[in-house]
């Protein structure tokens, strides 16, 4: 199979299983891009808006099955969207960007390890300055890391039970879209060359986006393409902490 149509069909079930679980899936194609050995510099814009499609489909599908709310997420907005932007604009030499996105990708495979938090039964109302400090922190590594954070909003949210998994999936699916956005009016690396490459991706990843966001939202156990995922995410890693030059 062409090269082309491998990235695709890879872009395609990464984009099935972000959003299957609320998120925008900018972490999992960067992690493609990576394996083929494309630049992913070059594509950084096209992730972000890759991200912001994905995930607001994804938001549109969990608010309809009633799982979105409100205050679980604008503590989080306050702080997160100036930081998002804020952390597109740092400039990291490559070796450095690498490992920080090599280390990021541990936090999706952990989780689809099965060995994150789990769903706790008993709920806890959101503490604003924890939830502020938080939106700063995710905000500022997700400008940094051009991704939109839902990787580290998901967990942190069932950690604190402030969520059921469903629940936290609604909120960083929009989160997932703010933080992208933001991220995007920072960036400055709107040079990217969108050949017929490109748009054939773009496709693939929306595609897998929309069909995921309605499964993970209304139906759905994902078991053994879970550890699919899984193995793409850490083959990714492990490629970028070690083998990537700087």
């Amino acid at each position: 199979m062409e090269p082309d149509l491998l990235i695709a069909l890879a872009l395609l079930v990464v984009g099935f299983l972000y959003a299957s679980v609320g998120h925008g899936g900018a972490s999992g194609y960067l992690a493609v891009l990576s394996i083929f050995a494309v630049p992913v510099v070059t594509y950084k814009p096209m992730i972000l808006v890759l991200n912001m499609v994905v995930a607001g489909m994804g938001f549109v599908q969990f608010y309809k099955a009633g799982y979105f709310k409100w205050k679980l997420l604008w503590p989080f907005l306050i702080t997160s969207i100036p930081l998002a932007f804020l952390g597109s604009k740092t400039i990291l030499p490559a070796g450095n960007y690498n490992l920080l996105l090599g280390l990021a990708l541990i936090v999706p495979v952990i989780r689809l390890l099965g060995m994150g938090p789990k769903e706790k039964e008993q709920q806890k109302e959101p503490v604003l300055w924890v939830a502020l400090l938080w939106g700063c922190a995710i905000g500022y590594l997700s400008g940094l890391l051009n991704i939109g954070g839902g990787i580290f909003l998901s967990p942190i949210l069932m950690l604190l039970a402030w969520a059921r998994a469903k629940e936290a999936a609604a909120v960083s699916s929009l989160f997932i879209f703010f933080n992208s956005f933001a991220g995007l009016l920072g960036n400055t690396t709107f040079d990217t060359a969108f050949n017929s490459s490109a748009y054939i991706w773009f496709a693939a990843a929306v595609i897998g986006g929309t069909s995921g966001a309605y499964f993970g939202s209304h139906r759905f156990g994902q078991a053994t393409v879970r550890y699919l995922l899984t193995a793409v995410l850490g083959i990714a890693s492990l490629k970028l902490i070690f083998f990537m030059p700087g």
